[in-house]
């Protein structure tokens, strides 16, 4: 289970505090076990300033905090302090990306599900998606995209396997196999009745909750073999 700890201090000098952490990530680098770092500052009292620090567990922070780098950092924080900081040790209960939630309801429920009205309220109006299996740059709309669904609905019947997501700031990264039998025409190709498959990222950016702009990145030349369009 993922471990949450955080630290509470006031300090007057936040920029050789700024400096210190820097110094912890050099000397820590390739030992230390922590995932992922937040600090925020009080917005009514400028010289509050609380720290986020993720582990894959408890057990991985008591690592951490054994490190002698740890130890000799944590001794100068102190002395940059107005008074001894004071830790938080929270075990994690629910941890949702609500981002990577909508961007799985597209695969399941859009794509592979046929729910393309479903578009209109995870999609901005203005959504741009960029695809490497088309001639222009961009294809903007709702409108377009339930076109191009559509589309590949008719020509297969097939599945998504989303093996992995990604969230970092407004954009979710998903790596996905996709899996179908060919059943209609594509891109001219008659129906072959074969079973295809490619591998492939398709990476949203988000705003304010919904998906504003996609990029699609698919091995399009493996499905092509496969149909027998190309052969290499």
């Amino acid at each position: 289970m993922a471990f949450v700890q955080l630290v509470d201090c006031k300090t007057r000098r936040y920029d050789e505090m700024n400096r210190l952490m820097d110094q912890w990530l050099e000397l820590t680098e390739g030992k230390r076990t922590a995932t992922h770092s937040v600090i925020g500052r009080d917005r009514s009292n400028s010289d509050h300033y609380v720290e986020i620090i993720e582990f894959p567990s408890y057990e991985e922070a008591k690592k951490n905090s054994d490190l002698p780098e740890t130890n000799r950092v944590f001794e100068e924080m102190v002395a940059l302090c107005d008074g001894m900081p004071t830790f938080t040790d929270l075990e994690v209960l629910r941890d949702e990306q609500l981002n990577k939630a909508t961007a799985l309801r597209f695969f399941e429920e859009i794509a592979e599900g046929g729910d393309l009205d479903l578009m209109d309220e995870l999609f901005a109006g203005d959504y741009r998606d960029h695809d490497i299996a088309k001639e222009e740059e961009s294809v903007v709309g709702c409108a377009a995209m339930k076109e191009d669904v559509a589309a590949w609905r008719a020509a297969f019947d097939f599945t998504f396997a989303v093996h992995d997501q990604v969230a970092e700031g407004d954009r979710v990264v998903n790596r996905w196999t996709w899996r179908g039998t060919h059943h209609g025409d594509f891109l001219g190709i008659a129906p072959t009745g074969r079973q295809v498959e490619m591998e492939g990222v398709t990476i949203y950016r988000f705003r304010e909750g919904r998906i504003q702009e996609g990029w699609w990145i698919f091995d399009m030349l493996r499905l092509l073999r496969m149909l027998g369009a190309v052969r290499l």
